[in-house]
């Protein structure tokens, strides 16, 4: 079966790009438009239940996602990739890497989920379980991740695509598994070149929170902090995102 997919540029540095609980593979705002297609070949993949695949039924775990995301690899023929996973996509790409370390050459985790299980208060659990059938919880998380500071307009147009571009049973049992998943073991000292980049304005993974996951779970992983974002910074600050992006892929 072949896996739609969003393919950008054409150039020998494969990589393969994982959305986030929100999004889908078009859900990359301009940053798209500044990315080097001459020296990187991009494969942005869409979840079961999200974006090409609303249709594709599953069981909604990140599991799944690395299962898929190998085989649409396979299906192109890259041998050995690097991987970019924004905040849930972030905790996929450890997936990946746990399942096939050896087709990693490097990985980017943009405000990405640590491997670890992602503690949640009582408030915290109705917040995020509830936000698949309710939308006023939805835009919470929204505001809340990008510091309480971003126009309704655009929180409203995040959600708003959310709710259309992904079916409430597949936003509702990613959460599940991405909050309590805990890959740890599988990954903890792991020599793959690791960029961890976070925005300053996000309020729930922070510069702080990385320094206790990502860089102490990868040896030769680095953190950068982009000012004048939060938790969307291919919406937020693009040119910056990619950047940062590409000048760590290249090195």
């Amino acid at each position: 079966m072949s896996i739609p997919h969003r393919l950008i540029g054409s150039g020998d540095h494969k990589v393969l790009v994982l959305h986030d609980w929100f999004g889908t593979s078009a859900g990359w705002g301009s940053f798209l438009d500044y990315l080097d297609g001459d020296t990187f070949s991009y494969a942005f993949l869409d979840y079961r239940g999200y974006g090409n695949r609303t249709d594709i039924t599953g069981s909604y775990t990140l599991a799944e996602i690395a299962d898929d995301t190998l085989a649409l690899a396979d299906e192109l023929g890259w041998e050995r990739f690097s991987l970019v996973g924004h905040s849930m996509g972030g905790k996929a790409i450890q997936q990946v890497l746990a399942e096939a370390p050896d087709r990693v050459r490097k990985m980017v985790g943009l405000a990405p989920v640590p491997a670890g299980a992602y503690p949640l208060d009582t408030d915290g659990e109705a917040l995020f379980y509830g936000a698949a059938q309710d939308r006023d919880k939805r835009l919470a998380i929204i505001d809340l991740v990008t510091g309480q500071r971003a126009s309704r307009v655009w929180v409203d147009l995040m959600v708003d695509r959310s709710l259309e571009l992904s079916t409430r049973e597949a936003f509702g049992g990613y959460v599940k598994d991405w909050v309590t998943a805990d890959l740890t073991d599988r990954i903890a000292g792991n020599p793959v070149p690791v960029k961890v980049i976070v925005g300053e304005h996000d309020l729930a993974l922070t510069a702080d929170v990385m320094r206790g996951t990502w860089l102490a779970h990868y040896p030769n992983a680095d953190l950068e902090e982009i000012a004048n974002s939060g938790h969307y910074p291919m919406h937020e600050t693009p040119v910056a995102l990619a950047t940062s992006l590409e000048m760590f892929l290249r090195t």
